[in-house]
């Protein structure tokens, strides 16, 4: 299980800054101070989705499983995660005994994370592997928690991210039978569909309903069971978005991120990765116009980067990571004040027995 260290016991695990004690501008003026002078000691890491005035700080941003594997490169002590609860788990199971791995705020989670628990996998898996005689291999998305990764590390399976998920279904598929895929149900449709398996032949399990919703024979003939999970933000984007935008514009170019409904998947030009699509646009001529089926903060900020470009998101309204702005300067601050007075807040820790089932599962990943 998780255990959380939190040294600093403060409400609700958040900063004593008040709105009156500091402005925004002094705020952001102490973090830049107090950054430099522990520079030698911490690194701050900043997804993709964060906001411009936390992505500011970041010594490197990427995506949550690259961002882990550049902090366990490093040799500083204190890892401040600008991230999601999952995020920083990781790159505590990836780094060292000696590193501090600290998330600013503990309420900064993730929806599709929280949709699947270790109790409900275990029922799951229960039910499955009682109604089928088929070799059943169990395959988690990145963005769960880490008792799903040692759930799946135990029972022989692999985690997956949004870049590899074909090469990781497909060598699931190579050593047993049926697949199943957690939590995000549309990242494993659509690249289950893309290796060619039927529509006809992947069915949902819904842990709120008894069974999961399936019947044994619905069990029996299925190759894929897919987990009812989804990301709030992919779940913004529409069929009807896309064809308004080729009717409006033609000459745009739609890609979207594989978290996004079959149907959105299926009608974008194009379809990857965080790092697909911002290769994508980056490698773009000047003049070529994209919307973009991901996190608003990200279409942003690749907006601005590429001002030679037209750069939309494929949405009329904000799809934004909520769990995401938790994070924001004045705990970033208080993160920093704290590694200063040698007495981290939110210090996030994985207990070892879950580290080590779920490196075997990052193990199978990084050999596939």
């Amino acid at each position: 299980m998780l255990e959380l260290y939190k040294n600093n016991q403060l409400s609700d695990h958040l900063p004593h800054i008040s709105e009156e004690e500091l402005s925004d501008e002094q705020v952001l003026k102490e973090i830049t101070s107090l950054k430099k002078e522990l520079e030698d000691q911490l690194v701050i890491l900043g997804h993709h989705y964060q906001q411009d005035d936390i992505i500011s700080f970041a010594d490197i941003t990427g995506d949550s499983l690259q961002l882990s594997r550049e902090a366990a490169k490093l040799s500083k002590k204190y890892i401040i995660f600008c991230g999601v609860h999952f995020m920083a788990e990781t790159a505590d199971m990836l780094s060292s005994d000696e590193q501090v791995v600290i998330l600013p705020d503990l309420r900064a989670g993730c929806s599709m994370a929280d949709m699947a628990n270790k109790n409900e996998i275990d029922k799951a898996w229960n039910f499955l592997t009682t109604h089928t005689q088929d070799k059943i291999v169990p395959i988690t998305y990145i963005n769960c928690t880490a008792d799903l990764k040692a759930f799946v590390g135990n029972h022989d399976g692999s985690i997956c991210t949004s870049s590899n998920a074909k090469k990781v279904i497909s060598w699931a598929l190579e050593k047993g039978e049926k697949l199943l895929f957690f939590p995000d149900q549309h990242l494993g449709r659509n690249t289950c569909f893309e290796l060619g398996i039927a529509l006809e032949d992947m069915v949902v399990y819904n842990p709120m309903m008894k069974d999961g919703g399936l019947t044994p024979e619905q069990v029996k003939k299925a190759k894929v069971i897919l987990w009812y999970g989804y990301c709030s933000v992919h779940q913004g984007f529409n069929k009807e978005q896309i064809q308004a935008i080729k009717k409006s514009s033609p000459e745009t170019t739609i890609i979207v991120h594989p978290e996004c409904s079959f149907d959105v998947f299926h009608n974008a030009d194009m379809a990857g990765s965080t790092s697909f699509i911002i290769d994508t646009i980056k490698k773009a001529p000047a003049g070529s116009k994209f919307a973009v089926g991901t996190e608003i903060n990200l279409v942003n900020r690749l907006a601005q980067e590429f001002p030679d470009k037209s750069i939309t998101s494929l949405s009329p309204y904000q799809c934004l990571c909520t769990t995401m702005y938790r994070i924001r300067p004045r705990w970033l601050l208080e993160s920093l004040r704290c590694i200063k007075k040698n007495s981290p807040l939110n210090v996030i820790k994985v207990d070892p027995e879950t580290t080590r089932l779920s490196l075997k599962a990052l193990d199978n990943m990084f050999k596939i």
